[in-house]
């Protein structure tokens, strides 16, 4: 088998990083690029440079896919404007995408707009898929919910694993009803093989696990994986969610009909929420945590 190689964008953060060590463990040849600020994953071939100033750096390589995790249109176009010659090209997109003022679960085809919730970070996706579609109408764009899994450096899970290691009781936005979509970045990966294998005619997925669920419930499963048994204090006062709650006070729904018609099993919660605990206890200083329990224990306690 000729070896493939891939170029992904970053390399050390959690979905880049993840992403990069994946393809590094099934034999391709995977170059990173980034400024190396930050230790490089085993195994990978590092471009040093900024994005924002690529200069010639990658105009005589050719990459058989690049797997771009890009914010903006102009970091897509530069890169874009930057590389030699390539294959495919895969954007890692988001369901910020999706306004949320219209009905749910979005479909890849409803009207893309400004979400209240994510507003910049959501807008800035939008323009940057705009622009890949312009220049390269053959590319892939990907828009999945919440990622998780190991090496997620985002104070998500790990927040509720802290709450559950400590013996604390946790604090529930409200009932607790809120349900959340989740996608394991190992099933991320999966799609990409499918992507690069089966060549698609269609080029823009939302992808996600089927089944979505409660906040109550999540906070419940990840107490039992680290061998506690959750109790709640529900918080119903009018206090910002996100100063004691790793999730927005929104709830959404993508359609991945699309993804399961090509890839319909995906890792079951528990199961992925336990790679996550096991990476996390290792690595706890990896993830950058924010001050949720100061902020219970000043204002809610």
């Amino acid at each position: 088998m000729i070896m493939k190689k891939v170029l992904v964008t970053g390399g050390t953060a959690f979905v880049s990083r993840y992403i990069a060590e994946y393809y590094v463990g099934k034999g391709f040849h995977v170059s990173v690029l980034n400024r190396n600020t930050k230790e490089q994953s085993k195994g990978v071939h590092l471009i040093e440079a900024d994005r924002y100033h690529l200069g010639n750096q990658l105009c005589d390589l050719h990459f058989d896919v690049v797997i771009d995790t890009g914010y903006t249109s102009e970091e897509v176009k530069l890169l874009l404007d930057a590389l030699g010659s390539y294959d495919d090209y895969i954007f890692i997109s988001s369901s910020a995408v999706y306004p949320d003022n219209l009905p749910q679960p979005f479909a890849e085809e409803t009207l893309l707009g400004e979400n209240t919730y994510w507003r910049k970070y959501g807008t800035d996706k939008i323009e940057a898929e705009a622009l890949l579609q312009k220049k390269d109408p053959n590319a892939y764009i990907l828009r999945p919910p919440y990622l998780y899994g190991p090496m997620n450096d985002i104070y998500r899970e790990a927040f509720v694993f802290d709450c559950a290691l400590a013996d604390r009781p946790f604090y529930l936005p409200g009932d607790g009803s809120l349900k959340l979509q989740f996608f394991h970045i190992h099933d991320l990966c999966r799609f990409l093989d499918f992507l690069l294998e089966r060549k698609p005619e269609q080029r823009i997925f939302n992808v996600g696990n089927e089944e979505m669920i409660s906040v109550r419930d999540w906070v419940s499963l990840c107490y039992r994986i680290v061998g506690k048994k959750a109790e709640f204090v529900n918080v119903y006062e009018s206090v910002e969610q996100r100063n004691y709650f790793s999730f927005c006070e929104y709830e959404y729904q993508l359609d991945v009909t699309r993804q399961c018609g090509f890839m319909k099993d995906t890792i079951p919660l528990e199961e992925g929420l336990r790679d996550s605990f096991e990476w996390y206890r290792d690595h706890p200083d990896q993830v950058q945590k924010k001050p949720f329990i100061d902020y219970i224990e000043q204002n809610l306690e």
